[in-house]
């Protein structure tokens, strides 16, 4: 077992003027370290391969489940299926007890194939279509409702399949401190919730059976979304005043999650990002790119905002659910307290904080080349569409395993590119330095990437392949077969 990077021979993380040194696993370091396994996993699988450790999925879980259990809630997790195209993260997470959110026809169908009953399955799509919405119904699968249409088209197409549909509304336009958090999703609260009391009271819905209200806020403050909850808990009195039998209140996802060791890196990078624009000190990106900032000449100042994930938090996960759930209104009552007066379930959409050290994405050298700025670029066997999300860049130093590294070492400077004839298909933004300039076949690993980094903006343009998803239950590696491959949900 390799319990630092360090005592790897032949593998090095990347250094900078910024690091951003990553939180690690021990079977990151251990695959890292298994440079026959590597060798083999590329002989049989196309670079880009991703690797995902299913033992840590399952704890991430438990890590959850354990806050229920502290504050004595009935609490129920849905992974969100989006995050991560595996269907065998799928099938673990319902052979594990916990549901899963789909956001699309494919996504739900393959859960049902794969086991999913409708207990433990949610439908959050964004866009429902007569389709989508027949399979939900026809499963019982509960559906949340964003606007007056999908109300009007899910108690239609109930009504022609005679059968009750299952709904939870979705909530948005809470008010914090004084101000109205927008959302293009969802009801608002204070425009909307008249006429949705009335029309679930005089049963203008018929076909439809409101068992939950939801909500899922951009950005991720603890106030903002305690707030919302303890709003939301309001209405679900409100509703059921009027009779409606609420089961659940759904505060869906976007948990934070923590990629980096250190805070003091974290802000040294934004300060040297903004440094570099202000021209007191060299570039850090590729072309002085600003990540969403940039240099107003006539101003002398810096505008925009950072477009990236917020890499550091000490507040995250588990912990970060706690907070939100302690929440407490101005009468000193807190979320969970008030779950529990109503005995009503909470539920939760995690994607990226259930993903949390599953993951990490292998790709290999290709070529080296000097471009017109004097710049070592990098290719490698992969696309900007393997690793990208709406960050604007992935903040977290990556790997390199050399075959064979240079005698005579020489710290290089470089960027890695990636396959696509764009010139923006620069695979990460910062500059990075190793210990020797890497050769072909040698293997760069990007970690901790389960969660919207390898699949999310996933493309086949130029029909260049799809990246390889592999599954580990191992921590420790000795040969190939013990991955296995994903699977393919039969048909019914």
């Amino acid at each position: 077992m390799i319990e630092n990077i360090s005592e790897i021979k032949n593998v090095y993380k990347a250094k900078s003027d910024t690091p951003l040194t990553p939180k690690m696993s021990e079977w990151m370091n251990n695959i890292m370290g298994s440079s026959e396994v590597l060798e083999s996993l590329f002989e049989k699988y196309d670079s880009p391969i991703n690797v995902h450790h299913l033992p840590s999925f399952r704890d991430n879980i438990k890590d959850f489940q354990d806050v229920f259990n502290r504050l004595e809630l009935k609490g129920q997790i849905y992974f969100a299926r989006k995050a991560n195209k595996c269907t065998r993260l799928v099938k673990e997470a319902l052979e594990f007890g916990i549901g899963v959110d789909t956001a699309s026809y494919t996504e739900l169908n393959q859960s049902l194939l794969l086991g999913g009953n409708p207990d433990k399955l949610v439908l959050t799509a964004a866009v429902k279509n007569r389709k989508l919405m027949q399979l939900a119904i026809t499963n019982q699968v509960v559906m949340v409702i964003d606007n007056l249409d999908e109300l009007q088209m899910a108690n239609q197409i109930a009504g022609e399949l005679n059968q009750k549909c299952n709904v939870a509304i979705r909530l948005s336009g809470f008010k914090v401190g004084g101000e109205k958090l927008y959302s293009r999703f969802g009801f608002d609260i204070e425009r909307d919730i008249f006429s949705l009391k009335m029309w679930f009271s005089n049963n203008d819905f018929p076909n439809l059976m409101l068992r939950g209200i939801h909500f899922h806020l951009d950005g991720y403050s603890i106030r903002q979304r305690g707030e919302a909850a303890q709003q939301t808990l309001q209405i679900i009195k409100e509703f059921r005043q009027q009779g409606n039998v609420i089961e659940f209140m759904d505060i869906g996802g976007g948990i934070l999650m923590n990629y980096l060791e250190s805070e003091n890196e974290w802000n040294a990078f934004q300060y040297n990002l903004r440094s570099s624009l202000y021209g007191n000190q060299k570039e850090i990106t590729f072309r002085n790119d600003g990540l969403g900032l940039h240099l107003d000449e006539e101003a002398k100042t810096i505008r925009g905002n950072l477009r990236t994930y917020p890499y550091y938090n000490s507040v995250n996960g588990p912990e970060y659910l706690e907070n939100v759930l302690q929440y407490k209104n101005s009468e000193g009552k807190s979320v969970a307290d008030i779950l529990k007066e109503l005995n009503l379930e909470v539920r939760i959409e995690p994607g990226r904080s259930l993903l949390d050290q599953v993951g990490i994405t292998m790709a290999k050298v290709i070529h080296r080349k000097i471009d017109a700025n004097d710049n070592w670029l990098v290719g490698l066997e992969m696309n900007m569409s393997h690793l990208k999300s709406s960050s604007a860049d992935y903040l977290v130093d990556p790997f390199l395993v050399y075959k064979n590294l240079p005698t005579e070492r020489e710290e290089v400077q470089l960027y890695f590119t990636g396959a696509y004839c764009l010139e923006q298909d620069v695979l990460l933004k910062r500059a990075l330095k190793f210990p020797g300039l890497p050769s072909q076949g040698d293997v760069v690993i990007f970690v901790n990437t389960a969660g919207y980094m390898m699949h999310f903006y996933e493309t086949q343009s130029h029909l260049i392949n799809l990246s390889t998803n592999i599954f580990t239950y191992q921590s420790e590696f000795q040969m190939t077969d013990e991955f296995q491959e994903d699977i393919e949900p039969e048909k019914k």
